[in-house]
C-alpha cells in the first residue's frame, strides 16, 4: 500500500499536469478565435472570385477551359492523381491527425499512381516512417495558415496540373462544422465540375447588360481559376487549424477532468490511509494508557502487601 508521502508527491504531479492541460486548452481557444476572424475577414474576396466565374457560365456554359471537365462529362482522366493532406504539426488533439492520414491512405489504394503532398510535421513523420512516398512535403508550420503560404501551395500544383503531370488534384482536410463538430472532408480540387458553378435558371438573375471579356472568355476564366484554387486551400488550411484546435481543446479538457478525478480519488485515498494512521496512532496511545495503569495499580497491590 502506497504511503502519505508517496500520495501526495502523486497529488502534486497531477495537480501541476492540469496546469499544463488547462494552459493548453486557452491556448487553443484563443487561437481558434483568431483563425476563424481571419478567415471571416478574406472570405468575401474569394466568394466574389466564385461569383465571377458563375457569371461566365452564365453568358457561356459551353466556354472549354483546361480546368474544368469536358463538356462531354468524361470524369476518368487518365495520369496521376495528386493529393494534398492537411495535418497538424503535433499530437495532442485527439483523433484529428489519424483521420485524416486514414482518408489519404484509402483514398491513394483507389489509383495506381498517386502523388503526395503534405502539409503538417504530423503527417510528414507518417508518411515517412510508413515508407509512403512524398511528392513534395511543405516544409513550414501549419500553425500559422496565411494567403502567401496557400499561394505557393496552389502554384505548385497549378504548375504541375498545367504540365500534364497531374490529371486530378484531390485535397484532404478537416473541416468545422457549427461549433464542435468536425468532419474529414476529401474534395476534388481540380478539373472542376461545371455544375458546381451553373446557376439554375430560377436563380439566374437577368443580364441587362452583355459582358465583353478581353482578350477573351476562356483567358479570363483561367486567371479567374488560380486565384479560386488558392482561396480554396486557404479556406481548407484556416478549417484544419480550426478543427485542429477545436479537437485539442476538447482533448485538454476531457484530461483535465480525468485529472479531476483522479485527483478526487487520490484524495479520498489519502485521507483514509491518513485516517487509518490517526486511528492507529490513538490505538497505540490508548493502549500504553491502559499498560501504564495497570503496571502502576500492580505496583500499588505490591507496595501495601510489603506494608502490612
Amino acid at each position: 500500500m502506497a504511503t502519505t508521502k508517496e500520495i501526495k508527491n502523486r497529488i502534486g504531479s497531477v495537480r501541476d499536469t492540469q496546469k499544463i492541460t488547462n494552459a493548453m486548452y486557452l491556448i487553443a481557444s484563443t487561437k481558434l478565435r483568431k483563425a476563424k476572424s481571419e478567415l471571416d475577414s478574406t472570405r468575401p474576396y474569394f466568394e466574389a472570385l466564385r461569383g465571377e466565374i458563375k457569371r461566365i457560365f452564365r453568358i457561356s456554359e459551353e466556354v472549354e477551359s483546361r480546368y474544368f471537365y469536358p463538356i462531354t462529362g468524361e470524369h476518368e482522366l487518365p495520369g496521376s492523381y495528386g493529393y494534398l493532406v492537411i495535418t497538424a504539426d503535433k499530437g495532442l488533439a485527439g483523433a484529428y491527425n489519424q483521420n485524416a492520414i486514414k482518408e489519404a491512405v484509402r483514398l491513394m489504394k483507389d489509383h495506381e499512381d498517386p502523388k503526395l503532398f503534405v502539409v503538417g510535421e504530423y503527417g510528414r513523420h507518417y508518411f515517412q516512417s510508413h515508407n509512403i512516398p512524398i511528392e513534395k512535403s511543405f516544409l513550414y508550420t501549419a500553425q500559422n495558415p496565411s494567403v502567401h503560404r496557400a499561394r505557393e501551395i496552389a502554384g505548385v500544383l497549378l504548375d504541375l496540373f498545367d504540365q500534364g503531370k497531374l490529371s486530378k488534384i484531390f485535397i484532404i482536410y478537416t473541416d468545422l462544422k457549427g461549433a464542435v463538430e468536425t468532419k474529414v472532408c476529401s474534395t476534388r480540387l481540380l478539373p472542376f465540375h461545371r455544375a458546381q458553378f451553373i446557376v439554375p435558371d430560377s436563380q439566374e438573375k437577368k443580364v441587362k447588360i452583355p459582358f465583353e471579356f478581353v482578350p477573351s472568355i476562356e483567358q479570363v476564366l483561367d486567371n479567374i481559376v488560380p486565384s479560386y484554387v488558392t482561396g480554396f486551400i486557404y479556406s481548407a488550411l484556416i478549417s484544419s487549424f480550426c478543427s485542429e484546435q477545436n479537437a485539442r481543446m476538447s482533448a485538454m479538457d476531457s484530461a483535465n477532468r480525468n485529472a479531476q478525478d483522479l485527483l478526487d480519488q487520490l484524495s479520498v485515498q489519502y485521507n483514509h490511509i491518513r485516517q487509518s494512521a490517526i486511528t492507529q496512532e490513538i490505538t497505540e496511545v490508548s493502549s500504553g494508557a491502559k499498560s501504564m495503569k495497570r503496571k502502576a495499580g500492580k505496583r500499588k497491590e505490591v507496595q501495601g502487601f510489603d506494608h502490612r
